[in-house]
């Protein structure tokens, strides 16, 4: 469902700024895969997603989609492939209208719409259905205006803007990592529970490695533009924070210092 083929990124080039982000990385999804991808500040992860979504092209390799070469499309065309959450809350959605609203401009996403699209009574309560997965009771608040929801109710309706029209690649950039402990267990498991129920390929940065071990089948860690640890299988359910850190130690060849991402 995701391949990417000899990746490489530079970031100002030819100055005293130059960034090689990433280093010639390769990976590949399979259709339903969950992947959660660690490492440390610098370490590429978020530059690979970029990379994936087209936010800027990349200087050398290939990204296919579905089989689909997208490495040339600009952002806005790679969209139709892709849904996408932010780390910031305040991002993905519209703060002045509703949350009714909101969903009604995610399912009409590519088709053609005007701002304030016309909402059905047939398309209000299937809104009322997707909302109760979330368990918290907006389903009950179709007309409140989405800048009055809290960060944690914010990212949970932009989870479910981004999943409704069940894209090829679910891309998820750090997205609880704005929101208190308790509010980001509960936005994990909403999302552990829509990309189960429709079998959604996904790839998930988070800075947390019980996260990382805790969610999906598979779990990748970066380390200065590379992957060097691709754990899958019953290999990644036994998994402890204190193997991945020696696992880290022993792939490249030195301590992983981010106290955030060991201690969440």
């Amino acid at each position: 469902m995701l391949e990417i083929k000899n990746v490489y990124k530079t970031f100002n080039p030819g100055t005293v700024n130059e960034k090689t982000a990433l280093k010639g990385i390769s990976l590949k999804l399979e259709d339903g895969d969950f992947v959660t991808v660690i490492g440390g500040n610098g370490a590429g992860k978020s530059t690979m997603l970029n990379a994936v979504a087209g936010v800027w092209p990349i200087d050398e390799g290939q990204i296919l989609i579905d089989g689909i070469d997208v490495t040339k499309l600009p952002e806005h065309k790679r969209a139709k492939y892709l849904g996408r959450v932010f780390q910031d809350p305040m991002t993905g959605t519209a703060a002045t209208m509703g949350i009714e609203e909101n969903l009604s401009l995610a399912q009409r996403r590519g088709q053609s719409r005007t701002l304030r699209p016309r909402i059905t009574k047939k398309e209000r309560e299937s809104y009322k259905e997707l909302l109760k997965i979330l368990d918290l009771g907006l389903e009950d608040r179709l007309t409140s205006k989405v800048g009055l929801l809290s960060g944690g109710q914010r990212q949970a309706l932009t989870l479910l803007m981004a999943t409704l029209k069940k894209p090829k690649l679910l891309l998820l950039d750090e997205h609880t990592a704005a929101l208190d402990p308790k509010t980001a267990a509960k936005v994990l498991e909403t999302t552990e529970k829509i990309v189960n129920r429709d079998h959604l390929t996904t790839l998930m940065i988070t800075h947390n490695m019980k996260d990382a071990i805790t969610h999906g089948n598979r779990l990748i860690m970066m380390n200065e533009g590379n992957i060097i640890l691709d754990i899958k299988g019953e290999e990644k359910k036994k998994l402890t924070v204190e193997d991945l850190l020696h696992q880290f130690e022993k792939a490249s060849g030195e301590e992983f210092t981010s106290d955030k991402a060991i201690l969440g």
